[in-house]
């Protein structure tokens, strides 16, 4: 957008900014203090599982078991290094979001307008302010056009105030809102020493809200952790009873309290949030809290405004109405004596430096039709903003010659009712305005008025205006939005479009971009005289809204969500804000968007591309299936390690510790890359946007869900059992069972890694899905079995003996019976959906 900044506006130079930044520093309040490596460290060994390894470890030493004490050290090293990882990965990406999420600020610095991130601006600086920015600096007034700001979150009016250069209060505020039109302005004050700043810093502090998912999670943890204490208890009880050996009886406690401690989840969780948002991120999607993530994949409702989502907002200039000669022109007859009262008049009500895309274009058909230039002459020296239902707005210019214009233009029926007009020459015109709208197309009512003297009404529609005539704009949907709209409906989610134009014009576009729609359009004065009742039943069946304001916009949002939907909405105008920040999930246009849209959003789309928008929804769908697989994957496969570590020694059979701190560790070193690296990375499930969503109060396991990961891990149990048992009816000794036991349980953990990808489709068809990342893991898997079975230092260290090719084979074919058979029960359930 070029703006039109007087000569002797030349900002600061790059020498003087440099100064200015030495002296004042940066725009910003006192940073969080950043956590260091020391207290990510200690925030790491506070973890559960890191305490249970050292107090392993410091047993190990006291009864000079230094080998074990090594190995546990190592453990330690290795757990931490994976959480450092973990938190690495999960801090870079959120700062590579907060990065993006920082909002950019227009400032004049050697004569020209450039955009620099809001912290960097330093004292001195002229800032430029438009409709729908957040300002982000206090500073005086110098230049202004129909700038009004709303200063509630100061002080707590709502209403906006006007401003300018020689108003009593010439100042504007951090944290203030644009409403309208445009001001340059001296910067004063930045950071802390704001009013803004001054007030307090207590949302630097605010806390992230918990999603309903980590607050599942979080208490199936606890709900674990306490079960794991309550074992450790009561084996180191029954132990000490049998044994009367308390160093024995406090390891077997202790490795059976790190079999049950499901650590693995919580980590998941945040690395495949935080990894979720950073990968959206690179896709051109800003997520604000990664959390949102979650959200966006049970999302049931999309809202979305028209112009600028739906529409390229490019605002065509297509037609024109003279009302005087009764004749429509066309583009390519703009020129013509005819149109030159209207063409000024449209000009005129527009803003003298526009912003608007409509107001762009009638400056430009000015331009290129008119002559002389008239725009230099006349001064804007009063006006009426943008208001009204339906609105229009009136600019009053004179020249030196005390010469007056008065223009107004705005929704037709806004400037027809103003107008000295009979009830047959309104309905001709409403008719031609249906017409026009049944195409899709735009359509403005022009005006003007005469009035002496300076008494001016206090209301614009006060003013006697003379209707003129029509301007008439076509704003085409984008390319593929069709597409776009056919995917939403596949994933079983409704749209509804929530629109400030007019019902002909929305249906006409509705149509075109391949929305689906049965119901008669609602204008947004009919919403709020509804009772709730029907308002709930109005909001179910419409699709289109049109005609609406702020107020009815958010009535229509929280009647969504009183259903029980989870809503996403789209906007980019200032009038979107509220509805933006009540949505579930609120998302704004990044290039077209206004600041109030992008600052009350959550989620933004840098391309304005809807596309984007399908793209987060599969994330969101991806990330929140991987989570539960994980999930179920940890069950199962802690399962036969709990019953592995526990019932032998409770029945008494022979050898009753199997498995040893070293094993069960080994164990825990194998799942925590598996659930948190390996199943973060597996792709979308091909039927996975064809589903409708989930809702939003689901648990991440239901009953069912979770009895089949129980069941999955009984019969492994079942199995590793069955092989301790035939390899004690052997005769073997106990490092040969142990090495049996112990093979077939790794076997069945990797196995359970590639069936558990899909709990719907075979494993040969998850296996078309590609993850590195899991071959990768399997094969060091077997690769430190190998190790562990045929070298003699590391198998003595592990208390096991090397295994025949044939007894090997024996615990992979069990390990492959006691996984491979819910291949079968996926089998029964296509089968069953096939059916059905």
């Amino acid at each position: 957008m070029t703006y039109n900044i007087p000569k002797d506006f030349r900002g600061l130079t790059e020498t003087e900014v440099k100064v200015s930044r030495e002296k004042h520093g940066y725009n910003r309040m006192d940073a969080i203090r950043k956590e260091t490596w020391m207290s990510m460290l200690f925030n790491t060994l506070k973890e559960p599982m890191l305490i249970l390894l050292i107090c392993v470890s410091v047993i190990y030493i006291l009864t000079a078991d230094y080998g074990e004490a090594a190995f546990m050290l190592a453990a330690i090293i290795f757990v931490t290094a994976i959480s450092f990882y973990q938190d690495n990965r999960s801090k870079k990406a959120l700062e590579e979001l907060e990065k993006l999420n920082e909002p950019l600020s227009k400032v004049i610095r050697n004569a020209e307008v450039v955009e620099i991130p809001t912290h960097e601006i330093v004292l001195g600086d002229l800032c430029i302010t438009e409709e729908g920015s957040l300002i982000n600096a206090d500073g005086r007034i110098v230049q202004s056009n129909d700038f009004s700001v709303n200063e509630s979150s100061l002080t707590g009016e709502s209403f906006s105030v006007f401003k300018d250069s020689t108003s009593e209060d010439n100042y504007v505020y951090s944290g203030t809102i644009t409403v309208s039109g445009l001001a340059v302005f001296e910067v004063e004050k930045i950071g802390k020493e704001t009013k803004v700043g001054k007030i307090g810093q207590s949302i630097l502090n605010i806390r992230e809200e918990v999603s309903p998912l980590q607050l599942q999670i979080r208490n199936f943890v606890k709900g674990m952790a306490i079960i794991g204490i309550c074992i450790f208890l009561a084996v180191c009880i029954f132990s000490f009873i049998k044994s009367r050996d308390f160093v024995t009886s406090l390891l077997s406690g202790l490795t059976l309290a790190m079999s049950v401690l499901p650590e693995e989840i919580p980590v998941a969780f945040t690395t495949f949030m935080a990894l979720g948002a950073w990968k959206l991120m690179r896709e051109g999607i800003i997520i604000k809290r990664s959390s949102i993530v979650e959200t966006l994949g049970s999302t049931t409702v999309i809202c979305t405004d028209k112009t600028g989502t739906i529409t390229e907002n490019s605002m065509q200039l297509k037609n024109f109405y003279d009302y005087k000669t009764n004749t429509v022109y066309s583009e390519d007859k703009f020129d013509v004596n005819d149109l030159d009262e209207l063409i000024h008049y449209a000009m005129w009500s527009s803003e003298p430096v526009p912003f608007d895309p409509m107001e762009i274009t009638l400056h430009k058909v000015y331009e290129q039709t008119q002559n002389p230039d008239q725009r230099k002459d006349f001064q804007l020296f009063h006006e009426y903003p943008l208001e009204g239902k339906p609105p229009m707005m009136t600019h009053l210019f004179e020249n030196a010659q005390k010469q007056r214009i008065i223009a107004a233009k705005g929704a037709p029926e806004a400037i027809i009712s103003v107008s000295d007009l009979t009830e047959t020459e309104k309905d001709k015109i409403r008719n031609i305005v249906k017409e026009f709208g049944e195409q899709g197309y735009r359509v403005l009512g022009v005006g003007k008025a005469f009035f002496e003297g300076s008494n001016f009404p206090e209301r614009q529609q006060d003013f006697s205006f003379i209707f003129l005539g029509l301007t008439v704009f076509y704003d085409p949907p984008k390319k593929g939005i069709k597409n776009v709209f056919q995917d939403i409906y596949d994933a079983g989610i409704k749209v509804k479009v929530i629109t400030g134009d007019n019902a002909d014009t929305t249906k006409a576009i509705a149509l075109q971009a391949g929305i689906r729609n049965d119901a008669d359009a609602v204008n947004g004065s009919e919403i709020l005289s509804l009772s709730e009742e029907n308002l709930l039943k109005l909001t179910e069946n419409t699709t289109l809204f049109t005609r609406m304001f702020p107020e009815a916009k958010l009535e229509v949002i929280t009647a969504l969500k009183k259903q029980g939907n989870v809503v996403a909405m789209l906007g980019d105008g200032v009038n979107d804000g509220p509805a933006l920040k009540a949505a579930h999930i609120g998302v704004a246009m990044g290039n077209k968007g206004t600041e109030i849209a992008k600052s009350a959003a959550s989620l933004v789309i840098t391309n304005d591309d809807l596309e984007k928008l399908v793209t987060g929804i599969a994330a969101g769908r991806r990330i929140y299936s991987n989570i539960k697989k994980a999930v179920q994957y940890i069950i199962s496969i802690h399962i036969p390690i709990i019953l592995t570590v526990s019932l032998p020694l409770f029945l008494g059979w022979i050898f009753p510790h199997i498995f040893t701190p070293v094993h069960v560790i080994f164990l825990e070193l194998v799942m925590g890359p598996t659930c948190s690296i390996v199943y973060e990375n597996e792709p979308l499930e091909k039927n996975a946007m064809k589903k409708p969503p989930r809702a939003l109060s689901d648990t991440f396991l239901n009953w069912r869900e979770l009895m089949v990961s129980i069941i999955q891990g009984l019969v492994i149990t079942a199995g590793i059992l069955w092989m301790y048992q035939y390899s004690i009816d052997l005769g073997n000794d106990e490092p040969k069972t142990r090495a049996l036991v112990f093979s077939t349980l790794i076997f069945a953990n990797i196995l359970l890694s590639f069936v558990n990808r899909s709990f719907y489709y075979s494993v040969f068809e998850s296996l078309k899905n590609r993850n590195n990342l899991l071959l990768g893991i399997s094969a060091l898997v077997l690769l430190l079995l190998l190790m562990i079975l045929y070298v003699r230092p590391v198998s003595e260290f592990f208390d096991v003996s090397s295994l025949t090719l044939e007894e090997l084979s024996a615990s992979f074919l069990l390990a492959a019976i006691s996984v491979l058979w819910f291949e079968i029960f996926k089998l029964i359930k296509r089968m069953t959906n096939r059916n059905s």
